[in-house]
């Protein structure tokens, strides 16, 4: 049952915010309505702008989402990835969600100078591109925007694009993608990829350039846009070591 809050070392705005935070991550379900700045007053024994506070900061941290007329809300949990090479499916099924892919559309086309040169190809030689929607349990989390060789790939985009194409390349084409040089930077939401992923032009997401191998044959190069409130990336670093002389 919830306290009065007592002034100590600790501002009493934190002292909400962990208990608010604590309830929208290990009580509360993505989507459930927090209650009111009224209530929480009342059950805590602070003021509006103690609240405010709080909640301001769980919002900027990405933990809760304000809908105007409605409420504040748990937002939606990011997807958390290591950074490793794994298609966008296998990621979303090792974290227990389930990856859907929405083919917006896959043609033989004419490539842009940086492709040509990330797949190798010859001047004038076309490649496929496909250009997909990701949804991790229903939520559009990535647009992949992607060029696949199709010298190494014949007849790519009749088949099912609908899951991962490393799968594909791996059964159809017995060729496994192993190895990737990827470029990752903050960008701001363009118009087409607001609507796609359900959020505003101009909103922060995460930008992926990525050329994938098979041994030492470049296959895909794609480009990618990532909703941050809904992806994360997680790397271990770990320092050189030292050798000593003898």
């Amino acid at each position: 049952m919830p306290v009065h809050l007592r002034d100590t070392a600790v501002p009493k705005h934190e002292q909400l915010r962990a208990i608010l935070l604590h309830r929208c991550t290990k009580e509360l379900q993505a989507g459930d309505l927090m209650p009111s700045e009224r209530k929480l007053m009342e059950d805590y024994g602070v003021s509006r702008i103690t609240v405010r506070e709080a909640i301001g900061q769980l919002v900027n941290e990405g933990h809760l989402v304000r809908v105007r007329g409605k409420g504040t809300f748990v937002a939606s949990r990011p997807v958390q990835s290591r950074l490793h090479l794994a298609s966008f499916s296998e990621e979303m099924r090792n974290q227990g969600l389930t990856p859907t892919t929405v083919v917006l559309f896959a043609r033989l086309e004419d490539t842009s100078a940086a492709t040509t040169r990330a797949l190798r190809l010859a001047n004038g030689e076309k490649a496929y591109h496909i250009k997909r929607l990701r949804l991790a349990d229903g939520e559009p989390v990535s647009v992949d925007d992607a060029w696949y060789s199709a010298t190494a790939l014949p007849g790519l985009i009749d088949r099912d694009l609908s899951s991962s194409v490393y799968e594909t390349v791996a059964t159809h084409y017995g060729l496994t993608i192993d190895r990737a040089e990827q470029t990752v930077s903050a960008t701001a939401a363009d118009n087409d990829t607001a609507t796609l992923l359900g959020t505003k032009r101009g909103a922060p997401v995460l930008y992926f350039d990525r050329v994938s191998f098979c041994g030492t044959e470049p296959l895909e190069h794609t480009e990618s846009w990532y909703r941050c409130d809904r992806y994360q990336l997680s790397m271990e670093v770990q320092g050189q070591r030292r050798q000593t002389s003898r």
